[in-house]
């Protein structure tokens, strides 16, 4: 078993929802943080709730080089690198194309810019801030795991095509690079998997029009929204289990796609 007391992880998105309850789960379990986000205003507000056991890293995850000087500044500020979570992401929803109701033809498309930003940070970001984190992770000696976010997004939403598709790659990357680091000899040093959660209560989910955060609550049989605590744990409880590898864990309070059986 791994234990979290010492351990640092890197958590881009980290400066706030899910990545910041990651963050202070982290440093409540004696462990350090490098959390990094695009936006240095909620980074500095985030460390002053966090304390010293975190440090900051203003990243802009779509670019290699930021991604390259963020695991650098994790190595050179504590030493190690133990938990690698890739948190930040955004949301563009829309339909791919859209009819008028009365004509029945297409008024409007997608952009490929709509499209094309959501990739850049959820997908091409999340490589960038893996690939740079595991190489020294490798280089450094270091054991741990790298810890994905996916969503029930990821078995397929309407009007999240460009987001549907990020998290369906997050549920398939613990698979690939498992194999990849098992052909290295390196799967028993570093882990990967991936967490897919349905409804969590970030402040933008709850500052949402009541009518339609009541009509998803609906469809959540336990009830009410998952807490980004929750999420959290589940994410510590992995780390610390070293049999698990290579697969995607749900956590939505038994959501079934607003199937209720």
């Amino acid at each position: 078993m791994l234990e979290i007391k010492d351990s640092v992880a890197v958590i881009t998105g980290g400066s706030g929802g899910i990545g910041k309850a990651l963050a202070k789960h982290w440093i409540d379990n004696g462990g350090k943080v490098v959390i990094a986000d695009i936006a240095e205003d909620a980074l500095v507000k985030a460390k002053d709730e966090l304390g010293p056991n975190a440090e900051t890293f203003v990243c802009d995850v779509t670019k290699e080089a930021d991604n390259t000087a963020l695991a650098k500044f994790a190595i050179d500020t504590f030493g190690q690198i133990n938990l690698v979570a890739p948190f930040a992401g955004i949301i563009s929803d829309g339909l791919m194309i859209a009819t008028d109701r009365k004509t029945g033809k297409v008024k409007k498309k997608m952009s490929l810019e709509q499209f094309q930003r959501v990739v850049d940070i959820n997908l091409t970001g999340v490589f960038l801030t893996v690939r740079e984190c595991t190489e020294q992770m490798v280089n450094n000696n270091c054991k741990g795991m790298v810890c994905l976010i996916s969503s029930t997004g990821s078995l397929g939403t309407a009007g999240q095509i460009n987001y549907s598709s990020t998290k369906a790659a997050m549920s398939v990357m613990p698979k690939v690079i498992t194999a990849e680091f098992f052909r290295r000899g390196l799967a028993h040093q570093i882990r990967c998997i991936a967490i897919a959660p349905g409804y969590v209560g970030t402040q933008m989910v709850r500052n949402m029009n009541q009518k339609a955060l009541d009509g998803i609550i609906s469809n959540v049989p336990i009830n009410r929204l998952i807490e980004p605590e929750e999420v959290a744990t589940l994410a510590g409880d992995l780390f610390r289990n070293e049999a698990i590898t290579g697969e995607t864990y749900f956590i939505h309070g038994g959501l079934r796609l607003g199937s209720k059986g």
